[in-house]
């Protein structure tokens, strides 16, 4: 990077109030038009959530191709050599979406805003209003091969039963348990645990993540362990991918995100499920 900023995975509003007009970084709001339109972090640029996912029944979540992406991310201005700091209005699970979706591509340079816009003026953080119309890139995107963060349905087949995974379900527990039904059957992935994605956050913090050692206590006691490749999903991949982030930013090696997720999943009579 051109300055001596280098943002960590988990970034406070306060260490980034000083670097606003740092070229290296791309700050990116995944808020509605309105609540952009509103305010939101000076210099950040608006992207829409639906582009970052396919969008298409019966498992919406799954990730556009690569051409689809890399148009999406050079009409937001975005540069390989720049760091992404994303953040939302609704608790981080939009940014998240996009992070994960940039680890996909390769691309390493990555923060989370801790707590959203929300931390943000909380923290007295100047607000912007109106539009910015950013100037385009030319992103190449090409997804890594072989994925290291993505996980389909033919990958958790084949490790179901390993010792040395953890299956997160990052639904609530009635959709995890079968008796809230969003697909053909309810229930959830054999063997995966419950981990409700808000719990990673406090609500007394405008929904900034809960210390680490809280963090590490509630994933401990699911058997979700550092030495172990965890695999999240939700019911399309936009709650989970703010778990990813989380265990990302608590040193967690190896996490890969299931973007066919319950929809998926639950709609296919021919994989196995538990209630």
């Amino acid at each position: 990077m051109s300055s001596a900023f280098y943002p960590p995975p988990l970034l406070e509003p306060e260490q980034l109030q000083s670097s606003l007009a740092d070229p290296a970084i791309l700050i990116v709001d995944l808020s509605d038009p309105g609540r952009y339109a509103a305010g939101h972090i000076p210099g950040a640029v608006r992207l829409d959530y639906s582009e970052l996912i396919l969008g298409i029944p019966p498992a919406p979540g799954l990730l556009p191709d690569a051409a689809q992406l890399g148009a999406v991310l050079s009409r937001i201005g975005l540069t390989s050599d720049q760091h992404v700091i994303a953040y939302d209005a609704e608790g981080n699970g939009r940014a998240c979406r996009l992070l994960w979706t940039l680890v996909t591509l390769g691309h390493s340079r990555l923060s989370l805003l801790n707590g959203g816009i929300q931390a943000w003026e909380a923290a007295g953080g100047p607000l912007e209003a109106g539009s910015r119309l950013p100037t385009a890139s030319a992103y190449r995107a090409q997804f890594d091969d072989p994925p290291t963060a993505i996980a389909d349905r033919a990958y958790i087949l084949k490790r179901l039963g390993q010792p040395d995974l953890a299956l997160v379900d990052t639904r609530t527990p009635a959709e995890y348990a079968g008796l809230d039904v969003r697909a053909a059957r309810g229930g959830h992935i054999p063997g995966a645990v419950n981990f409700t994605w808000t719990d990673a956050m406090d609500p007394h913090r405008q929904l900034r993540l809960q210390p680490a050692p809280v963090l590490r206590q509630l994933l401990d006691r699911r058997g979700v362990t550092l030495d172990k490749e965890v695999i999240v999903y939700c019911q399309t991949h936009h709650r989970s991918a703010h778990t990813y982030w989380v265990l990302r930013s608590l040193g967690y090696a190896r996490v890969r995100g299931y973007p066919g997720a319950w929809s998926e999943w639950g709609n296919d009579p021919g994989l196995p499920v538990e209630t």
